[in-house]
C-alpha cells in the first residue's frame, strides 16, 4: 500500500480482508513489519533479513485474532531495523512521516504502525514495545497507545528481540475505538478492581523538560477529580536511570542471543546506531547480567509496594520531550534515548501495564501522559483512558 507518508513498507503487498460480520468488522488495520503473513516475508525493518528469510507460512496469532473479528488489514509499515530504535528513522526505508509533528520524528520502533494512524490512512495499527516502542511514538505523533501486561498477548508470528521484555501494543487516534480494539485483543482476564488512588511518580517528572512538566501536570490536575486520592511518590531510592542501565544490560544481551546467529552468518549493514548497540550487546558479561538481574528484581520489589493494597494507578509522563527534530546529531539522540528509557524501564522491568493518552501540547506538538497499572490491570487502564477522554471534550 503505497501512500504519502512513507509509513508503508515499499517491498510487501500483504494485505488481509476481514472476516463478514465480526466486532470489528468496518474497521482497517496495518501491521508492523515484524508480524507474519502468510505467504509473504517478514522484512524486519533491514533489506538484508528480507533477502535471508522464507515467506511465513501462516499469519501471526495477533493478525488471525483481528481479522477474524472483522478487521481489514490493509498493509505491512516500516520499522527500525529487527526493532533496536525508539526514534524511527531507517536508514534503508526512510523516516515514516509524523503527521502531527511535521519535520520531527515518528517514534519507533513502531514508526510507520503510528504514523499511518496518525496520519488516518487507517483506523488503529500493531506495533511492538520491548523498550518504548509502542509508548514513545504514541507520545510523538499524539496517539492513544498500551504497552500490555507483559505475556498477557501472545506473542507467535513475530521477531523476537528480548523475549523477557517484548509485547505487543496497538494504536489509535480515540480512546472508544482504542477500547474497541482491546475488547478483541485482550485474553479474558479476571476483573480487576477500578484504581482510586493516584501516584505521581516525582522522579519521573524530574526527568521530564520542563515545557513538558508544565503542559503535562496542567493535565494530571484536570484528572485528579477521577480519584479519590494522590500522593507524590519517588519510585526510585536511588535513581530511574539505574534502573533503565540494568534493562539495557538484559535487554541487550537478549537482543543479541536473538540475533548472532543470523549477524555471524549475514554480515548485514545496518546503520551506526543500531550496529553500535549490537556491538555494545555482544560485549555484555556473565557478570554483568548477574548484577543486572539483581537490580531488576529490586525493581520489581519496589514496585509491588508502590502497587501494595490495589487501587493504585501511577502517573508520568510517557517521555522528556515532544519529538526531536529529523537528521539529530548521533550523541545527542543517545543522550535523549537514554533519558526517554528512564522512563520507560519502569514498565519494561517490572512488566506492568502502561498506556500513553495525548493529553498535551508544548508549542503546538504532542506529547503523552502515561497511566502505569498493576499487573493485569490492561482494561482498567483502558476505561480510565475512556473516562479521561470525557473529561476532556
Amino acid at each position: 500500500m503505497a501512500g504519502p507518508l512513507n509509513a508503508f513498507v515499499p517491498d510487501s503487498t500483504a494485505h488481509l480482508p476481514g472476516a463478514e460480520g465480526g466486532p470489528l468488522a468496518g474497521l482497517t488495520f496495518a501491521a508492523k513489519d515484524i508480524f507474519d503473513i502468510k505467504g509473504h516475508v517478514t522484512g524486519c525493518g533491514n533489506p538484508h533479513w528480507l533477502a535471508t528469510h522464507e515467506p511465513a507460512e501462516t499469519n501471526a496469532q495477533v493478525v488471525q485474532q483481528l481479522v477474524d473479528a472483522g478487521a481489514s488489514m490493509v498493509g505491512k509499515t516500516i520499522t527500525d531495523e529487527l526493532t533496536r530504535g525508539i526514534f524511527g528513522e531507517n536508514m534503508h526505508y526512510g523516516t515514516p512521516v509524523n503527521p502531527n509533528a511535521p519535520g520531527r520524528v515518528p517514534g519507533g520502533s513502531s514508526s510507520g504502525s503510528a504514523s499511518a494512524v496518525a496520519g488516518r490512512l487507517v483506523d488503529f495499527a500493531l506495533g511492538s514495545d520491548t523498550g518504548g516502542s509502542v509508548r514513545v511514538p504514541s507520545s510523538f505523533c499524539g496517539l492513544f497507545g498500551l504497552r500490555p501486561t507483559h505475556g498477557r498477548i501472545p506473542l507467535d508470528g513475530m521477531l523476537l528481540q528480548a523475549p523477557s521484555f517484548d509485547t505487543i501494543g496497538w494504536f489509535a487516534r480515540d480512546a472508544e475505538t482504542f477500547a474497541h480494539i482491546g475488547s478483541v485483543m485482550l485474553p479474558p482476564g479476571p476483573p480487576g478492581q477500578r484504581p482510586r488512588r493516584l501516584v505521581v511518580a516525582e522522579d519521573a517528572w524530574e526527568l521530564a523538560e520542563p515545557g513538558t512538566r508544565r503542559a503535562l501536570e496542567t493535565a494530571v490536575d484536570r484528572i485528579g477529580a477521577l480519584f479519590t486520592s494522590s500522593a507524590m511518590v519517588r519510585l526510585s531510592p536511588t535513581s530511574l536511570e539505574e534502573w533503565s542501565g540494568h534493562q539495557q544490560v538484559l535487554q541487550s544481551r537478549e537482543a543479541w542471543e536473538s540475533a548472532r546467529d543470523w549477524i555471524d552468518q549475514v554480515n548485514p549493514t545496518f546503520s551506526f546506531e543500531v550496529s553500535d548497540r549490537y556491538a555494545m550487546a555482544r560485549s555484555v558479561t556473565d557478570e554483568q547480567i548477574v548484577v543486572a538481574q539483581a537490580g531488576r528484581d529490586a525493581v520489581i520489589s519496589r514496585m509491588n509496594e508502590v502497587f501494595d493494597g490495589g487501587d493504585v494507578v501511577v502517573c508520568l509522563p510517557t517521555t522528556v520531550s515532544p519529538a526531536p527534530l529529523l537528521g539529530q546529531r548521533v550523541s545527542e539522540r543517545h543522550t535523549l534515548r537514554l533519558r526517554n528509557s528512564a522512563l520507560t524501564s519502569i514498565a519494561g522491568n517490572t512488566g506492568r501495564p502502561q498506556i500513553s493518552l495525548p493529553l498535551a501540547e508544548v508549542d503546538g506538538l504532542p506529547v503523552g501522559l502515561s497511566l502505569l497499572g498493576d499487573y493485569g490491570a490492561d482494561e482498567q487502564l483502558i476505561e480510565l483512558a475512556r473516562e479521561i477522554s470525557r473529561l476532556a471534550e
